[in-house]
């Protein structure tokens, strides 16, 4: 498998990254297991997670995607075959969110600890705070960077002027950069990223590891109708894809997927990965038969006219 830079972070990944968000949430820790073992066993590296995954599920706080995560590793004494990216900065309760310097300074020994570590590969601003300057925030992850808690730094949910301004004060005050950018992108959700972000990205030469590959599930072709929303959990979250241009981009991903004796999901994913600006989609799974479904995604070569196709029927 050929793996990619990840910007000047001096981290190889794989193609692919897995999406921590579903452990503790839609899968249980067996099952978190089961999956970390065929993604890790099939020569992938990258596992995205968050310190406020899921606080969103009845009876969870934060911090359970990455506890389980920890317990994986220490079970298999694997840490060195695989990067972990975490995040900082959602509500996670009373006083704790934002990146202010003694906010981040708490919750990444909160993180180390959940993942039984003592560094974290790419830690990530998980959306920006405008009420702290940069200069404090960029400055806070200096100071782990030096003491060996985090390898390299990166940035989701920022806008292009704020990722911008971020990269001049960093070279300004010759401090570490954003390596990374995690932004929504996927076939449906174009937009904003290739209007406000990936110029910059490709300019700077940023990695870029964008979230809801499959759109929350509906590019796998599983929802075609309202009625098909109660298929799973995140169901209702859904319901804003199902319009004419939705629709039209499932019919395209349908013909493209015949052509290649492949599915839906797997030519969704593999459009991703041939876009000039991304490193590695993020992409979750909550059962192995969707997890190799992921992994053959990797080895599909879509061919000019296939990707013409898909940009077509997804064009805003």
């Amino acid at each position: 498998m050929k793996k990619r830079k990840l910007a000047n972070s001096g981290f190889e990944v794989a193609p692919l990254a897995f999406g921590g968000n579903v452990f503790g949430w839609t899968i249980d820790e067996p099952t978190s297991f089961r999956l970390l073992d065929g993604f890790v066993g099939a020569g992938f590296d990258l596992l995205d997670t968050a310190d406020i995954y899921s606080t969103w599920m009845p009876g969870n706080k934060g911090g359970e995607s990455e506890t389980i995560i920890g317990k994986w590793l220490k079970q298999k004494n694997n840490r060195h075959q695989v990067l972990i990216a975490t995040k900082v900065g959602m509500d996670m309760g009373p006083d704790k969110k934002g990146l202010s310097r003694k906010y981040i300074l708490s919750a990444i020994e909160d993180s180390l600890r959940r993942l039984r570590t003592d560094y974290i590969d790419l830690y990530q601003s998980h959306q920006d705070d405008p009420e702290t300057p940069l200069e404090e925030t960029l400055s806070t992850f200096a100071e782990l960077i030096k003491q060996g808690k985090v390898r390299a730094i990166g940035a989701s949910n920022y806008s292009g002027d704020r990722l911008a301004e971020a990269l001049q004060v960093s070279e300004r005050l010759g401090l570490p950069r954003y390596e990374s950018l995690q932004p929504l992108y996927n076939l449906y959700d174009r937009e904003d990223y290739e209007k406000n972000l990936e110029p910059l990205c490709l300019e700077k030469k940023i990695g870029v590891i964008p979230y809801y590959a499959l759109a929350s599930g509906f590019l796998t072709g599983k929802y075609r109708s309202e009625a098909d929303l109660s298929k799973s959990p995140r169901g209702e979250g859904i319901r804003k894809y199902l319009n004419e241009r939705g629709l039209r981009i499932v019919q395209a991903l349908d013909e493209v997927a015949a052509d290649h004796n492949s599915t839906p999901a797997r030519v969704a994913v593999a459009w991703l990965m041939a876009r000039p600006s991304i490193t590695a989609p993020i992409a979750s799974a909550t059962s192995l038969d969707q997890l190799d479904d992921l992994i053959e995604a990797t080895k599909l070569q879509l061919e000019p006219a296939a990707m013409e196709l898909l940009n077509q029927a997804s064009s805003y």
